[in-house]
């Protein structure tokens, strides 16, 4: 199962955390994990290139089944403006993959602590 974690600040999306694997299918037909690794990392690239923002990002690239960012603190308004709409895009498609295959994917939310 892949957990996915979306952290709030407020109402804003600070972070999201990725972990597990689906197991959806054989590995390399796998199109579950498929899904969340290209949307995420297509969320990521376009978080820096895009909103200029610079990520903190953590992944496991040996193994997968891994994939933290995080929001700096200090953006600027067009910075966490452009963020937030991707970031609130990834969190929309990734709940329509879940809907799909709620066997495989879990989503979650919670404020910043």
């Amino acid at each position: 199962m892949i957990d996915i974690h979306f952290y709030l600040d407020k109402e804003d999306i600070s972070s999201v955390l990725i972990t597990g694997h689906a197991e959806s299918g054989p590995y390399g037909q796998d199109i579950v994990c498929s899904a969340v690794s290209a949307l995420s990392i297509g969320a990521v690239n376009s978080l820096i290139k895009i909103a200029e923002v610079p990520l903190e990002v953590v992944s496991d690239n040996d193994q997968g089944g891994y994939l933290s960012f995080a929001l700096p603190g200090k953006l600027n308004d067009k910075q966490m403006e452009t963020a937030q709409i991707l970031l609130n895009s990834l969190y929309l498609s990734l709940s329509s993959i879940e809907e799909e295959y709620t066997d495989y994917l879990k989503i979650n939310s919670s404020s910043k602590k």
